[in-house]
């Protein structure tokens, strides 16, 4: 493919990522386009719920991957993410970066026995060689990262050399990506809101009572209140204000139905 051609296919990728009104959809034409450099297999997280000692609940992160599930088990499943090398990486540093630190983190002695078990299990999945990408923070408790997995077999040394062709582009396609998937409903295993929950929670943030609701929605009192307990378990809040902010963060407010 000359320039040219790459030039248009930049551009294609961008105008149907922009485009996307799923994550699902643009999940699929991003990793689509990442293993179009090499890139098999990627993680991207993201949470809102950052403080100096934690990530927040697992359930509340925004979490996209392409991985198997015998990975994605342990790894996620079992939080061995929290002692990655390259988690701790991107929580201290913004930008690229290319996994031979890993090495140099080693010969260093810099590791901790959790870190080091980390990479041993990565080795064991052929998961080896990459860069990781730490997105800008607009706010001290937001943080969000993508993993970049070469394929197997492939050395960290080839995917450098690639990188130093192609980096700029595949950063600038990674934070659109970042961008958009922050615009785009997300519901978790457990997030999801019902029609009627949504609806009565998008009244409350319009500064209606329980009576206004009611009476709007065609419904008793009681039966809003139970749309209104059962929307806060769902988003794992204590208050219906708690409820509409962790509802507006995942873009589940004023959702364009299908």
């Amino acid at each position: 493919m000359n320039e040219s051609q790459r030039l248009v296919a930049r551009r294609d990728y961008l105008e149907r990522l922009t485009n996307a009104q799923t994550i699902e959809e643009l999940w699929q034409l991003h990793c689509a386009k990442m293993a179009d450099f090499g890139f098999d297999r990627l993680i991207y997280g993201f949470t809102r719920y950052r403080t100096a000692t934690s990530l927040g609940d697992p359930e509340d992160f925004v979490i996209l991957t392409n991985h198997s599930t015998e990975y994605t088990d342990s790894f996620l499943g079992k939080g061995l993410y929290f002692h990655a090398p390259m988690v701790r990486w991107a929580l201290e540093h913004e930008g690229a970066s290319s996994w031979s630190i890993v090495e140099d983190m080693v010969n260093s002695g810099a590791l901790t026995d959790s870190e080091r078990s980390v990479i041993e299990f990565n080795r064991k999945l052929g998961v080896t060689a990459g860069f990781s990408i730490s997105f800008k923070s607009i706010s001290p408790r937001t943080k969000g990262a993508i993993a970049l997995t070469a394929r197997p077999g492939v050395s960290q040394a080839e995917v450098d050399t690639m990188w130093e062709t192609y980096g700029r582009d595949i950063v600038v396609m990674n934070n659109v990506a970042h961008l958009k998937i922050l615009t785009l409903p997300y519901a978790g295993p457990t997030r999801g809101l019902t029609k009627r929950q949504r609806e009565a929670l998008q009244w409350v943030g319009d500064g209606k009572t329980t009576a206004d609701i009611a009476l709007l929605m065609g419904l008793t009192s009681a039966t809003v209140e139970k749309h209104l307990r059962l929307a806060r378990e769902a988003l794992n809040v204590e208050t219906t204000a708690q409820a509409v902010l962790k509802a507006a963060f995942l873009n589940q407010m004023f959702v364009l139905e299908n």
